[in-house]
């Protein structure tokens, strides 16, 4: 598998993920936060083909580039049931604050469990809910090459903000410490906003 992180800049630095099948050349796209042109070119030049767009929670900096790219690519974009909320109010997402007003009427919804296929069957990524830095928080876990990519939920050595609408602490610890350190240790964990870590690294940060 290529799991390839692009950094995106707008208000905030937020990391974007394409994991995608080295034979087949295609895969998803997870957390198109901005500079949709940018996403698009790295699709193109590496002729990789999106099959699906997902998004681990509904903040601004994880969807801002989610409605060019879908416009583009005719892909469809998925996210928890919860995400509704997030991704239709502009206050909740928090994009009205920082001028550009963000509003998605087009997800798909997925939950707990689900696993996400692409055209390749043994391409697949399972979802795992673990709200706490937001409602409609999720991970994306493939368990056969230990990968997964946690969103806001964890970073290197630090865990997701829960002063937002929808946060809460105690639930974002028990996510953390359920659904997230669970996994193999060896499971490389992308997040949204670090470099990439391990559990086993984390798991030091909760004994």
């Amino acid at each position: 598998m290529i799991v390839k992180q692009v950094e995106l800049s707008d208000i905030l630095v937020t990391n974007a993920y394409f994991y995608i099948d080295e034979t087949t050349k295609h895969g998803f796209l997870i957390d198109p936060g901005a500079e949709a042109e940018k996403l698009l070119a790295i699709i193109e030049d590496n002729g990789w083909t999106i099959e699906k767009i997902l998004l681990t929670h509904g903040h601004f900096d994880h969807i801002g580039a989610v409605e060019e790219i879908y416009r583009a690519l005719k892909v469809p974009y998925f996210a928890h049931p919860k995400a509704q909320a997030y991704l239709t109010d502009s206050q909740l997402n928090l994009s009205a604050y920082f001028g550009n007003p963000i509003i998605l009427n087009n997800a798909q919804y997925i939950t707990d469990h689900n696993v996400m296929l692409s055209s390749n069957p043994e391409v697949k990524l399972e979802v795992i809910s673990t709200p706490g830095h937001t409602q409609d928080a999720v991970v994306y876990y493939d368990a056969a090459n230990h990968i997964a990519f946690v969103g806001d939920t964890i970073f290197k050595n630090s865990i997701g903000a829960t002063h937002f609408p929808g946060g809460d602490m105690s639930q974002l610890l028990q996510s953390i410490k359920q659904k997230v350190l669970t996994l193999p240790d060896d499971t490389v964990l992308y997040s949204g906003h670090s470099e990439s870590t391990t559990v086993a690294a984390e798991k030091k940060n909760f004994s």
